[in-house]
Formats: structure tokens, C-alpha cells, sequence
């Protein structure tokens, strides 16, 4: 794979990441753009299901998927449950190779139509 492929994204720690293999679903696309909202920010499931409209089915596996590819990075909220009045959260983060591939991964839907639409020639 040459480093023109568009499948291969440039990150300082880890050279090159290849997502051929990752699945870009719409889903996927969808929680990708709701961390790329504010990317330094971290997120929790039940937020992210709100943002999207994913059902917990759909986002808890796209969540797994991201981190064991290393775009993300989860751990659990450091809050006293008794005082909180509810169980911690599980916070999700991208990771440097995160937001380098989410950007690319996002780029065709925000880049304009590079070509334009002409009619056709034929009889009028």
C-alpha cells in the first residue's frame, strides 16, 4: 500500500494507520463526528447515544471496536457514586491516532462536490 492511499492515515506515534479493515459504517461515521465536535473533550455512552440517536445495541459495540483499534481510550469517571447520586461513567476519549483518522475518515463529507453537474446535450 503506497502512502497515497487514502486508507492510510499519518500519525506522529504510530507511522501509519491502516483502516481498510475498520468498518466505516454510518454509525460508526455518526459517533466519529460527535467526538470531532469537540475532540478534546471526553464523552460517555449514554451522551453519545443522545447525539447520534444509536440505541445502546448499535453504540457500545462501535465504541469497542474504536478503542481496540487504538482510536479511543475509556476509563471509568472518578466520582464517589454515594455523593454522585449514581454509579461512575465510562469516559471515552480519541487518542492522537483517533483524531487523525477520524479526520480523515470525515474528510469526503466536508470537502464540497468537487465536480459540477452539467446537463446532458441531447435533442430539446
Amino acid at each position: 500500500m503506497d502512502a497515497g492511499d487514502p486508507r492510510r492515515v499519518a500519525t506522529a506515534a504510530r507511522g501509519y494507520v491502516d483502516f481498510r479493515h475498520m468498518r466505516m459504517s454510518l454509525q460508526t461515521l455518526r459517533v466519529l463526528q460527535a467526538f470531532m465536535e469537540e475532540p478534546a473533550e471526553s464523552r460517555y455512552g449514554l451522551e453519545l447515544m443522545q447525539r447520534t440517536s444509536l440505541k445502546s445495541g448499535t453504540m457500545y459495540p462501535v465504541l469497542h471496536r474504536l478503542e481496540t483499534e487504538g482510536w479511543l481510550r475509556s476509563w471509568n469517571e472518578g466520582v464517589d457514586a454515594a455523593a454522585a447520586g449514581r454509579p461512575p461513567r465510562r469516559l471515552y476519549a480519541l487518542t492522537p491516532t483517533g483524531l487523525a483518522a477520524a479526520q480523515e475518515a470525515l474528510e469526503p463529507f466536508r470537502a464540497p462536490a468537487l465536480r459540477t453537474l452539467k446537463p446532458k446535450a441531447g435533442p430539446a
